[in-house]
């Protein structure tokens, strides 16, 4: 069998293995938008975009990236490279440009993992595989020098995921006049009670009730006795939580179902009856209000 045979069988072992410990790639999503959230450090800063990052830290992201899929994933460390991915050496390389990867001298010859997310009001992601061949690479006259794909050696990059969705940071979906007004309220349970006003039916993670309310007890600023829920129900708005009930009640109104950490505001209005997008909630029917709903008294959430 030709060498070049049995390289790209390698290839293709590392990728049946990343595929069979990630199927369809929400583990890895989850990774690189913790990953981002961990540099913006939104609970102690109150940053949420890569512009308010300084130069180093940009340039840390790639090495938190490889460290925190080795921990989501458990690879084999490697001998030479990062990792060892179904008895192959890996390199994990991560860019912030789509193409941008950087390719040490060690990497020569070797399978790379590149990765790649873009987080903005439309934030995507993309890793594949590929062979950093001396054909593959942009080599300058220093040998030591890092390297970079070429047009060859991006072409020849196999796809695990491409440019497909990254979980949302909702503080870039909002417009930026909206953000500023949150984040000018004076206290955080203020900045709360504004964040989930204004996001209606969109998911609030944790790590955005953290930059929004910069406090160690964050999530209680969410919660009823006191919390944005409290506060919110005299304005007919439910904040639905990870409790299994909840969801349920996300799923009868048609809105998204909050997972773990996650949390979704919506105004509601009784409704007639059971029916299509009605949520039994405290022994009455409720269903999404619209606009020109008159404003009632949120009900009371189950606590389970």
């Amino acid at each position: 069998m030709p060498a070049e045979a049995v390289i790209d069988a390698e290839l293709g072992n590392v990728a049946a293995a990343l595929r069979k410990l990630d199927p369809d790639g929400s583990r890895t999503a989850q990774v690189l938008r913790d990953t981002i959230d961990q540099l913006y450090d939104g609970q102690r800063t109150g940053r949420y975009r890569r512009d308010q990052l300084h130069k180093t830290e940009k340039t840390h992201c790639g090495t938190l990236v490889e460290i925190n899929l080795h921990r989501e994933f458990e690879f084999e460390d490697g001998e030479i490279l990062d990792y060892r991915i179904a008895g192959i050496e890996v390199d994990c390389k991560y860019s912030q440009t789509l193409g941008g990867w950087m390719i040490p001298p060690e990497a020569r010859g070797h399978l790379c993992l590149v990765v790649w997310a873009d987080d903005n009001k439309d934030p995507k992601w993309s890793m594949g595989l590929v062979r950093a061949s001396i054909d593959h690479l942009n080599v300058g006259s220093n040998r030591d020098a890092k390297a970079t794909l070429n047009e060859a050696g991006r072409k020849a990059i196999s796809w695990l995921f491409e440019k497909v969705s990254l979980p949302p940071n909702i503080l870039l979906q909002l417009e930026s006049q909206t953000v500023e007004k949150i984040m000018n309220c004076r206290s955080g349970q203020m900045r709360i009670n504004e964040l989930f006003r204004n996001a209606l039916g969109m998911m609030v993670g944790r790590a955005v009730v953290a930059t929004v309310a910069q406090q160690d007890d964050y999530m209680k600023r969410v919660r009823a006795n006191g919390g944005a829920r409290t506060h919110l129900q005299s304005e007919g708005i439910i904040i639905l939580g990870q409790f299994e009930s909840h969801a349920a009640i996300a799923r009868a109104l048609g809105i998204p179902v909050p997972g773990r950490g996650e949390s979704v505001s919506i105004r509601v209005t009784p409704a007639k009856g059971p029916g299509m997008r009605a949520a039994e909630i405290s022994g009455q029917f409720w269903s999404v209000a619209q606009p020109s709903d008159q404003i009632v008294c949120a009900p009371d959430l189950p606590k389970t």
